[in-house]
């Protein structure tokens, strides 16, 4: 909860913010100078930009949140088994053999949505929020296409061929990805 009020509150101030630069962007063009003209373009592309992140980054927030939801209805969400270290931190050792266990998992059965949003997890545990990210993006994009392509094609949405260890050595040291690519 404490997560959803921070989020709210900081989407707020980015509004206000958003809202504040527009208006000076709009004085600088009402002033009709060409300078000012184009700085007020340039002060209006800010906001525009930064509406554009918020608005992708809730989107996420609210499709990772369904998809947790989902699990969670489903008993299949995971259990924090981890041990932490006397000021409360995920302890390194055991984040990545939680990750190990979440990465062969995937790579078992990479078409399964609820196995990339358990390996992201395991990702955001072992402080890899970007490859975090990709794998909860690929766990949206797996349930939004209810059945797996025919050809056995494990493409991510962008075309790449992408593995649960995010193009690491799997133990072994071989560089290949579920789909044998």
């Amino acid at each position: 909860m404490r997560a959803k009020i921070t989020y709210v509150v900081t989407a707020a101030v980015l509004v206000f913010y958003f809202v504040l630069v527009g208006s000076r962007g709009v004085l600088l063009i009402k002033h009709g100078t060409l300078i000012t003209v184009t700085f007020g373009i340039a002060v209006l592309v800010l906001p525009a930009i930064g509406i554009w992140f918020l608005w992708k980054n809730t989107q996420f927030v609210r499709r990772a949140n369904a998809l947790a939801a989902e699990l969670d209805a489903e008993g299949g969400l995971p259990v924090d088994e981890l041990l932490r270290t006397p000021s409360g931190r995920i302890d390194r050792a055991s984040a990545d053999a939680v990750f190990e266990r979440r990465r062969e998992e995937t790579e078992d059965t990479p078409d399964d949505w609820r196995c990339w949003f358990r390996l992201a997890v395991a990702y955001q545990d072992a402080r890899d929020t970007p490859r975090a990210r990709k794998a909860m993006q690929r766990a949206i994009a797996l349930h939004r296409s209810p059945s797996p392509s025919p050809s056995g094609d494990h493409s991510s949405p962008s075309g790449d061929h992408s593995t649960p260890s995010g193009g690491h050595s799997t133990p072994s040291g071989d560089q290949s990805s579920p789909s044998g690519v």
